[in-house]
């Protein structure tokens, strides 16, 4: 438990700093900001490595302007610590590309993954905290908090594998300096998602989802619809 606080405590240094040299020039629009209707695909590949341990790494690509460009992939992975059996603990790396953007090409980006759920019969509260520390190819570095409250809901269905509801709200917060143009307030976006999830087998599950992306800019609050479809593959550990 002592190691998780020295990582928590290094990660929200990030936010305390503030770079000594202003920005003379206005600063870019986040590239991660959707633009018009979007399509989001993602593919979650998990295995075991003991009984409270598992490796995951996930894929994404991130289409707007009517789902027509690419301008955003990255992949990440991690390890994922269960702790307690409502409390999961996931360092990640992620490497970032936005293809077609002139001010940033790529980023680096380390975060943590807090996660707490705990099922009650069909409902499944969740609050998953994400702290990042996110350093692109020309801005300074950054850091950022997201909150993601949510429940899980089993569907009432005589099925072997009912479809589960999932419904959460995420807030995007950055309390020291930011790198990108933004509304001045450290709220500086939110994502309401809605999907069902379809466990296809014990090991693969199809989530499709809608998504709303507001995002706080200079001229006003912007948002965006985003559909996604998400697959999740647990590969069986093997028992020596």
């Amino acid at each position: 438990m002592g190691r998780i606080v020295c990582v928590v405590a290094v990660l929200c240094s990030w936010f305390l700093v503030v770079p000594a040299r202003a920005q003379q020039q206005q600063a870019p629009e986040d590239p991660e900001n959707e633009k018009q209707f979007g399509l989001w695909l993602d593919q979650g590949i998990s295995t075991g490595l003991s009984a409270n341990k598992s490796l995951d790494v996930e894929f994404y690509e991130r289409f707007d302007e009517g789902a027509t460009n690419l301008f955003e992939y990255f992949v990440q992975g991690g390890v994922g610590f269960r702790l307690r059996p409502w409390f999961t603990l996931t360092p990640i790396y992620r490497y970032q590309r936005f293809p077609g953007n002139t001010t940033n090409a790529y980023e680096n980006r380390l975060l943590l993954n807090l996660t707490f759920s705990r099922s009650r019969g069909s409902w499944r509260p969740i609050l998953r905290t994400l702290i990042e520390g996110r350093f692109p190819d020309n801005r300074p570095a950054s850091g950022r908090l997201r909150f993601r409250p949510g429940v899980d809901y089993t569907l009432p269905l005589r099925m072997a594998r009912p479809p589960v509801l999932v419904v959460n709200n995420e807030f995007f917060i950055v309390p020291g300096y930011n790198p990108f143009a933004n509304g001045g307030s450290s709220y500086t976006q939110n994502r309401f998602q809605v999907g069902v999830r379809f466990p296809i087998a014990d090991s693969f599950s199809v989530r499709p989802y809608y998504l709303l992306q507001s995002v706080n800019l200079p001229a006003g609050w912007d948002t965006n619809e985003i559909f996604g479809i998400s697959l999740a593959i647990k590969v069986p550990r093997k028992i020596k």
